[in-house]
């Protein structure tokens, strides 16, 4: 079968589970890669956490910040059910070393928010540039990503929300929702989210110790029923970082096998169905992306 038809039949077998995709797989040795839709911008949600924390430890590392400094975060709001410090009902002093690990391992948005008041989101994307990594822009923290309509209604009236980020989409990736509008909020693309797993893996450009704790910290990622389950397994190991926003279900990560073969996975999607709970939907980009992988791996 030829890639052209396998990749037709991956986007409706998408299409069928409510999904448009982007999706890159790349093997890290060879570069080789296969790809579903790559070069689309679409809003980041929580990925924008990576370059966060790589332009952090990055600081750290060299001395222009210290890992050891105590950082005061608000107290969040628990009825909003956010991870970590979202929940806390007292403001908390935190390491800035901590922090990262907050904001990878549990996707804490007031740590990450805490972070770039340390990093500036224009100083997150510089670094990003210097290391010649294009396609990812990050331009607001995540305290805006709690302010979308669907903090606006009703429990009982979330598929509303939902409908107004489906149908709000203009065929140049606008939207009414700002943190939808891919001119105005943190966006990637698949192709730059591989990009930047790649060069923390392949440690090019990014200093070596850099590279090792973020490495440590995609690991112990605890949000792991999206593609986690097509990858992980006795015999190979999946580091990742998700992101998660209205109808906007992404993950990134690489997936080590026991056969030292290494390979970064970006798989972006946004939902067409006017739901918050999609577990077909999860496991259709999970089984989507893993075929991709499986077809780069063995082409025969």
């Amino acid at each position: 079968m030829s890639d052209e038809r396998f990749l037709a039949g991956v986007r409706d077998e998408l299409r069928a589970a409510g999904l448009r995709a982007s999706i890159l797989v790349r093997d890290l040795d060879t570069g080789h890669e296969i790809a579903l839709d790559a070069d689309v911008p679409l809003p980041a949600a929580s990925l924008t956490k990576l370059p966060i924390a790589l332009a952090v430890l990055d600081r750290v590392e060299d001395g222009r910040l210290d890992g050891a400094q105590a950082v005061t975060v608000p107290a969040g709001n628990p009825t909003e059910g956010t991870p970590g410090t979202g929940r806390f009902r007292h403001a908390a002093v935190i390491a800035v070393d901590d922090l990262v690990s907050l904001a990878l391992t549990i996707s804490d948005n007031g740590a990450a928010d805490a972070l770039l008041e340390l990093v500036p989101p224009a100083d997150v994307t510089a670094d990003l540039t210097a290391l010649h990594l294009t396609g990812i822009a990050v331009r607001h923290p995540f305290r805006d990503l709690s302010d979308t309509p669907l903090e606006r209604f009703a429990p009982d009236e979330a598929h509303l929300a939902h409908t107004l980020a489906i149908r709000g989409s203009t065929p140049a990736h606008g939207h009414p929702v700002r943190q939808l509008d891919v001119a105005r909020t943190n966006t990637g693309t698949a192709r730059a989210w591989v990009d930047l797993l790649a060069a923390i893996w392949n440690e090019r450009g990014v200093r070596p110790a850099v590279a090792h704790r973020l490495r440590e910290h995609l690991h112990g990622n605890v949000i792991r029923h999206r593609i986690a389950p097509d990858f992980a397994s006795d015999a190979s190991t999946w580091a990742s970082k998700t992101g998660t926003l209205l109808n906007l279900r992404h993950e990134i990560g690489v997936v080590e096998h026991a056969d030292g073969s290494r390979f970064a996975v970006a798989a972006l999607s946004a939902s067409e169905v006017a739901a918050g709970t999609q577990p077909a939907a999860e496991a259709a980009l999970g089984a989507a992306a893993r075929e991709l992988h499986d077809r780069l791996r063995d082409p025969r």
